[in-house]
């Protein structure tokens, strides 16, 4: 029968690193940073952006733009940059169609997330959503995923699934809470974690195995 199923967004949904070397590249442009400040930000960034990094990019170089307004355009320029593939956003209507909930769990910063949210047009595609940074708390911490049904009207004690590409994160915290796990390969996987219930190379894959489950 349809359940839940939560998705994680960054590297699932959506490319975030293609977005994130566009968005780094055209701020560089925007404000003539010097190839060291563009190394320090594809560095930094890599894995996570918050405010914070931005006041520590002003302070680190000494600039003179305020690090909220460098944030705030960051900001802007990844909800440009960010895409979500007709493919997944038909896979996600598919899933509703059939009677699934849906709901996004993702680590990072608010502001940014939503903004790719919005801007790709998942928010529309969701019963709801749970950020990392809207009570301080991330993946794996069970809060956030209790979080996350919560605000799609549902339970984790009735099941479900996640669905990501980090180990830990999304696949880990995933069995912690009792959700049945379909893990994106790519990133290495830490010994002694419990292996994924699907392993898969492309989330649409993915929404398959959920069609599939709704089916039988």
């Amino acid at each position: 029968m349809p359940c839940l199923a939560l998705f994680d967004l960054d590297g699932t949904l959506v490319d975030r690193q293609s977005a994130f070397s566009d968005a780094v590249l055209q701020l560089c442009r925007t404000y003539s940073f010097t190839p060291n400040m563009e190394h320090w930000l594809l560095t930094e960034l890599a894995d996570r952006a918050s405010a914070a990094d931005f006041t520590r990019l002003r302070d680190t170089f000494d600039l003179a733009v305020p690090g909220a307004q460098l944030w705030q355009e960051y900001v802007d320029l990844m909800a440009a940059a960010v895409i979500c593939r007709p493919a997944v956003l038909e896979g996600l209507a598919r899933l509703r169609a059939a009677a699934w909930t849906l709901g996004i769990v993702t680590n990072g910063a608010s502001d940014i997330q939503r903004a790719k949210l919005a801007a790709t047009g998942l928010t529309d595609m969701v019963d709801g959503v749970a950020v990392s940074g809207d009570l301080e708390i991330s993946k794996p911490d069970r809060r956030i995923f209790e979080l996350a049904a919560s605000r799609c009207g549902v339970s984790l004690a009735d099941g479900g699934w996640m669905i990501g590409d980090n180990p830990a994160g999304d696949i880990g915290g995933g069995h912690q809470v009792g959700l049945h796990t379909i893990w994106l390969r790519g990133r290495p996987w830490p010994d002694g974690l419990t292996t994924a219930h699907h392993v898969v190379d492309d989330v649409t894959d993915a929404i398959n195995i959920l069609l599939n489950e709704t089916s039988e």
